[in-house]
């Protein structure tokens, strides 16, 4: 059992950035990290050693995450479609908006990524995983993995990019200026 809670200390808190990066949603990140601790201990799974138990925990994290974020988005479409809710926010002060305006656009362009980058990046940057780990974690090649962090940042960074200009331009055509 002092392995089990040694795995549980040095794990959790990778599992959780990654599940709660995943699924914008600390209470649910918490259950499905508990949820895969649970599917550990309850398989009585063993492996060679706890970095391979790790490497499992994020995976089944991963995909847990990934499965619970795909569920709430097609509820929150048929709870739009049925309620027609205006899903907007207000908020106040000018710095807050901007925050989260950015967070909101970034998150817009990673959710447009093919998933094999959508993924890689969230562990490197919201998991805090080496190209290693992810790569362990992934089952690809460390060389495989830091090739899809560089593609997935350019993709991102042009993502952001075309939204900028797209913005700009609409703002031009308001202001008058063509």
């Amino acid at each position: 059992m002092g392995e089990f809670r040694k795995l549980y200390e040095t794990a959790f808190p990778i599992l959780f950035r990654v599940a709660c990066r995943i699924t914008n949603n600390e209470e649910a990140a918490e259950d499905l990290c508990q949820e895969a601790f649970f599917r550990l201990h309850e398989k009585n799974m063993v492996f060679p050693n706890p970095e391979e138990a790790k490497y499992w925990l994020i995976r089944v994290v991963k995909n847990a995450s990934l499965n619970y974020a795909k569920r709430k988005v097609r509820e929150g479409k048929a709870y739009q479609r049925v309620f027609r809710e205006d899903t907007r926010k207000e908020e106040t002060g000018e710095n807050i908006l901007l925050k989260k305006e950015t967070q909101e656009e970034v998150r817009e362009a990673l959710e447009k990524l093919p998933e094999k980058f959508k993924v890689v990046l969230i562990l490197k940057e919201y998991g805090e995983l080496n190209y290693k780990e992810i790569g362990r974690s992934l089952g690809i090649s460390e060389g495989n993995v830091k090739v899809r962090v560089f593609r997935a940042r350019e993709r991102l960074a042009g993502l952001l990019a075309a939204k900028v200009g797209l913005d700009e331009e609409a703002d031009d055509k308001m202001s008058g200026k063509t």
